[in-house]
């Protein structure tokens, strides 16, 4: 395959992944807790086809990870009572389908049938010893303070458990917000504040994500335009070599 139709393939298809991506952050532009994403590239020698003069190598773009901005958003008021959101370095733990933990930020929480406290899709949210947290609504309302104790009636019944890691680029993606551990090492973050009544908005900048998506788009139709006219080229030379 041409030299310059491999660079240009590698080219788009880290721009197209790159699509991808912005479009996912405009999508979850108003999802609490969301944190940006961007797309990590590297550039990768690689020997070049074969040729009687020119470089021995060439660099090819490579996509090799994704980075996330895990910068807070701002706080909203909702005025609701088992919304909270964090100030501070930390994940809410909650309880995975298979029983596995994983970390939100998302704290939009909510009592199901049987008293349990839950994500909106049901997870449940563990306190502090990793158990499920149970509240009875008949013994009124809940306050949530600011180190994560939930109290009713003067009482503390429960502790939210916020967690915090050294090593937040081991955390692997599962998907509405949450992360699982994976290799990181979880400790519980003692310096976190949790503010009742409000949640965490999404770090998204939608103005920057679609001037990125412009950007991207412009870029694509640069490098289609590229192999475009080296497929020309190489037409008209075929066809000379092939008159002379």
């Amino acid at each position: 395959m041409d030299n310059a139709l491999m660079i240009g393939l590698s080219r788009q298809l880290t721009l197209r992944r790159e699509m991808e991506i912005t479009a996912n952050n405009i999508a979850n532009a108003n999802t609490p807790g969301f944190h940006v994403e961007s797309l990590l590239m590297r550039n990768e020698a690689a020997e070049t086809a074969s040729s009687q003069d020119g470089p021995r190598d060439l660099q090819y773009v490579d996509a090799w990870g994704m980075g996330r901005d895990f910068r807070e958003g701002s706080l909203d008021f909702t005025g609701r009572t088992l919304d909270v959101a964090l100030e501070g370095d930390g994940f809410f733990q909650i309880e995975g389908r298979d029983g596995e933990a994983l970390y939100t930020r998302d704290g939009r929480f909510r009592l199901d049938s049987e008293g349990r406290l839950t994500v909106a899709d049901g997870a449940p949210v563990l306190d502090d010893l990793g158990a499920p947290i149970l509240i009875d609504a008949a013994q009124g309302e809940v306050m949530i303070t600011e180190d994560g104790a939930l109290v009713q009636n003067n009482a503390e019944v429960a502790r939210l458990a916020v967690y915090r890691f050294e090593d937040r680029s081991l955390l692997e993606k599962s998907g509405n917000g949450r992360y699982a551990a994976g290799e990181a090492q979880a400790d519980i973050a003692a310096d976190a504040v949790i503010r009742q009544g409000y949640v965490e908005a999404s770090n998204v900048q939608p103005i920057l994500e679609l001037t990125r998506m412009i950007e991207t788009m412009r870029a694509y139709e640069s490098v289609s335009r590229f192999l475009s006219q080296g497929e020309e080229l190489s037409r008209k030379a075929i066809e000379r070599l092939g008159r002379a």
